[in-house]
């Protein structure tokens, strides 16, 4: 059961796009910006505020793979494993990071929140690669060790 406060910041931003079904989507977006992830209350509390059905606000918020129910750390850090960044061996660079913050596959997220590791198809950045990037900032010409120091930094900063 979710803190009540929660339920009034869904309810400012759902002041903020209007009460039609198709600002589901923005609706959601800037939920999940707030929270770092879209709870699952959040989103059923939504669908019956728009008149939508959970089954079809569901269906929205799973088509679309930036959604997730998972809560997720303060660091989203996602490791590129595209065509050049995969031949430029982003892979020791992945096994690095899951080293460093103790995660793997099935363990994405750090148990102190502070980190969430994942791994995406491209991040437009070919050119710079190895590529990975920290909440949506690019770090170009990444290496197993430059990585290792990243996450110390992060650390570090806190």
């Amino acid at each position: 059961m979710l803190d009540q406060t929660y339920y009034k910041k869904a309810d400012e931003i759902i002041s903020q796009h209007g009460l039609e079904p198709a600002s589901l989507i923005p609706i959601i977006q800037d939920i999940q910006s707030e929270y770092r992830y879209l709870p699952p209350e959040l989103l059923r509390y939504v669908a019956k505020k728009l008149g939508i059905n959970e089954a079809k606000a569901y269906s929205v918020a799973t088509f679309y793979e930036n959604f997730s129910f998972e809560p997720k750390g303060k660091y989203i850090i996602k490791v590129c494993n595209g065509t050049a960044c995969h031949v430029r061996k982003s892979i020791p660079i992945l096994e690095r990071l899951y080293s460093e913050l103790g995660l793997s596959e099935e363990k994405a997220t750090t148990d102190d929140m502070l980190f969430t590791l994942e791994t995406v198809s491209c991040l437009g950045a070919c050119g710079l690669a190895p590529v990975l990037t920290v909440n949506d900032k690019v770090y170009p010409g990444m290496t197993p060790d430059a990585a290792a120091e990243l996450i110390h930094e992060l650390r570090g900063a806190e």
